[in-house]
Formats: structure tokens, C-alpha cells, sequence
């Protein structure tokens, strides 16, 4: 018990010298405050006392509601680009970085990529060759593809919009505005009209037929829509002849007794040699090109 009783008083006199050590080693902090007779570099607050923060002098205060009106002034100014008009170069750069995050999904739902990329899968899948071309060649493909047809409106955009507003021509707005011109023409190309009343109804909105009309957010999803459906329709007139390569060794398999060969093996060999024999990356390239009206 008294080995207990001298180890607890031992803790409580080290929590002591430790309490005693710590206000020691604490230093007392000075609140400054600046006056007439003190510079304010010689106290601890930052600015002038040149320029005042009250709304109205001291005491100037007429009634009840006025005193009770907090009498601060501070403000806060954002001016950028010296009050020209232009974007400063960190917004800018803030603004970069917002489009290059997003690029991705503009170069896929506003350009033809779309279309290309599943015409491309679908040309796969119909020779059966599972991985040949790899997954990296046909996006390859698909993105010079994309830059090749594109380039007409890519051109427009940095001519009416991109240089005039490096130049300072434009302010961020209106140049928004132009390269959103060569974008909406080219998608509103490839786009039915159906599509754009489907949208244009479910958004409530009466449509005259013009583009000048059709709001961005109306026009994108119904280019998507619209290139998916042609994507599709140029896979099915892929796929005919091969469905009719495959149709012909499973029948030939039948007729001599082999119908535990899968017929899909026999048969892509035929369609590689009828894919080479046609030059088929020749036509399904230009007919993906054509198909822009190019």
C-alpha cells in the first residue's frame, strides 16, 4: 500500500513540474493597437490608416436606425486584365485546365468520333477476330480519322474566334459565341430533324425548322442520337456478308456430319481472306468519310 500511495504522489509531482515547465515556457502575447501617435508599421496590423473603412464620421449618425447600421465599409475589388475587358493570365490558365478536363468528352459527343469508333468495333466483331485490331489501334484510328474530317470546322473556329481573340479583338464572350458557330453548323449537318422535335417538345419549346433556334442543349444530345443511329445502321451493312460467309460453313459443316466443330472457327479464315481480297479497310474508311458529306 505504500509503495501504491508513493507512486501516485510521484505522478501527480511530475504532472506538476510538467504544468510548472509548460506556463514557463509560454510567453506572454501583446495586443497591439495602432493610433494618431503610433505608425501603423510599428504595430502589428497590415495597410494604412490613409484610407478610412466608415461609411460616415463618428458621431454623424441622425437616428436610431442609422446607429444601428453597422458603420464598415470595407470592400473587396477583383479587376482583371487592368480593367481592359480581357481574362488574366491565371484565369486563363484556370479556364485551359477546365477544357483540357473536359476535352475528352467534347471530342466524343460533338465530333464524329462517335461514329467511327462503333463502325470500327463493329468491323471487329463481324470478322470475329476478337482483338485484332487491338482496342488502342481503333482509337488511334478513330482520332486522326476524327482530326481529318473535323479539320473544315477546327479551321473556322481558330480563324473567326481564336485568333481575333488572342489579337483582342473579342472579348471571352463573343468569342465563345463565334467558335460555337462552325460546331453547331456541323453538328446540325449530321442531324435529323425528328430528333431535334423530340427534344425540342420534351423541352417544351416550338421549333421553326432553323438552326438559329435550336439551343446547345437541345442540338448535342440530338447529334448524338442521330450518329448513333447512322453508327448502327453502317454495322448492319457490315456484318451481311459475313452473316452470309458464316451461314454457308455452318450449312457445309452440317451436310458432313461435323457439328461438334464450331463453325465460327472454319469460317474466319473465309472472312479474313473475302476482308483482304475487297480491301475492306479501304471502303469501310471511305465510306465513313462520305458519309460527313465530304
Amino acid at each position: 500500500m505504500k509503495k501504491l500511495l508513493s507512486g501516485y504522489h510521484l505522478a501527480r509531482v511530475i504532472c506538476l513540474l510538467l504544468v510548472a515547465g509548460i506556463l514557463c515556457l509560454s510567453r506572454t502575447t501583446t495586443v497591439l493597437a495602432s493610433s494618431a501617435d503610433t505608425p501603423y508599421r510599428d504595430t502589428n496590423l497590415t495597410g494604412t490608416t490613409d484610407e478610412r473603412t466608415n461609411e460616415r464620421e463618428p458621431g454623424a449618425s441622425q437616428n436610431a436606425d442609422e446607429l444601428a447600421e453597422p458603420n464598415i465599409a470595407n470592400t473587396v475589388t477583383i479587376t482583371f486584365g487592368d480593367d481592359n475587358g480581357s481574362v488574366n493570365g491565371a484565369l486563363r490558365i484556370l479556364i485551359i485546365l477546365t477544357l483540357i478536363a473536359v476535352a475528352p468528352t467534347l471530342l466524343i459527343m460533338m465530333t464524329s468520333f462517335t461514329r467511327i469508333i462503333i463502325v470500327l468495333h463493329f468491323t471487329r466483331q463481324a470478322l470475329n477476330t476478337q482483338t485484332a485490331p487491338p482496342n488502342t489501334v481503333l482509337i488511334g484510328i478513330a482520332l486522326f480519322l476524327t482530326f481529318f474530317i473535323m479539320q473544315p470546322t477546327f479551321t473556322a473556329v481558330y480563324t473567326e474566334a481564336v485568333a481575333p481573340y488572342e489579337a483582342g479583338e473579342l472579348e471571352t464572350e463573343e468569342a465563345l459565341e463565334k467558335a460555337a458557330v462552325p460546331i453547331r453548323q456541323f453538328m446540325y449537318k449530321q442531324t435529323l430533324k425528328k430528333d431535334v422535335s423530340l427534344f425540342m417538345e420534351i423541352n417544351r419549346q416550338e421549333w421553326n425548322g432553323e438552326l438559329d433556334d435550336i439551343p446547345m442543349s437541345v442540338l448535342v444530345p440530338s447529334f448524338i442520337i442521330s450518329e448513333l443511329r447512322s453508327a448502327f445502321v453502317i454495322g448492319f451493312l457490315i456484318y451481311i456478308p459475313f452473316i452470309v460467309i458464316d451461314m454457308v460453313v455452318a450449312s457445309t459443316l452440317m451436310s458432313m456430319g461435323m457439328m461438334m466443330l464450331p463453325p465460327t472457327t472454319i469460317s474466319m479464315p473465309f472472312k479474313i481472306l473475302l476482308f483482304v481480297l475487297a480491301d475492306g479497310w479501304y471502303l469501310i474508311i471511305k465510306g465513313l468519310v462520305e458519309s460527313f458529306h465530304y
